[in-house]
């Protein structure tokens, strides 16, 4: 079982979670998807967190070959006018299900980072921050894409149960 640090405060942003191998597939988006918000079933189980080797979220840079989706239409984040972009984001971020961080965490709304019809949209950057104003969580749980909430790997560290020191 691992907690999630403030990087810059100590905070607890998570309760103990169990590590997954991989971050889950989602093979049907609609598949569980909420139907009063709209919101897509999470990614990770309540409980659990998965590393996700690959870039998620802002920023975006123009694609160097015609764009072919790298995961499953259900991880896509609603980008609007996004062309033939990939994402440049954090790689390593940590993703975990909202509801073990969320009640941690404060809107950190910039901008046009929280847009999204049912929700944020998490294409435009961090849009949460621990109580000392670290910004360093992206959800994105609009009607039209995944739910997801992303730990930035630089502003964040675990702690395991048994003591060692671990990154994420």
């Amino acid at each position: 079982m691992t907690v999630f640090y403030c990087a810059r405060c100590g905070t607890a942003l998570t309760g103990d979670l169990v590590a997954l191998p991989v971050v889950p597939d989602v093979d049907d988006s609609d598949h569980g998807r909420d139907k009063k918000t709209g919101q897509a079933r999470s990614t990770v189980l309540r409980g659990h967190y998965a590393i996700d080797p690959d870039p998620w979220g802002a920023p975006f840079v123009a694609a160097a070959a015609p764009r072919r989706p790298a995961r499953s239409a259900g991880r896509e984040l609603l980008r609007t006018g996004a062309g033939a972009t990939v994402s440049a984001g954090w790689r390593d971020s940590v993703v975990v299900h909202p509801d073990d961080a969320l009640p941690r965490l404060e809107p950190f709304t910039l901008g046009d980072n929280w847009l999204g019809c049912c929700g944020p949209t998490g294409a435009r950057g961090p849009n949460l921050a621990c109580v000392c104003g670290s910004r360093l969580a992206t959800w994105a749980a609009d009607c039209l894409g995944p739910n997801e909430l992303h730990l930035d790997p630089v502003r964040v560290y675990a702690w395991p149960q048994d003591g060692s020191v671990e990154g994420p």
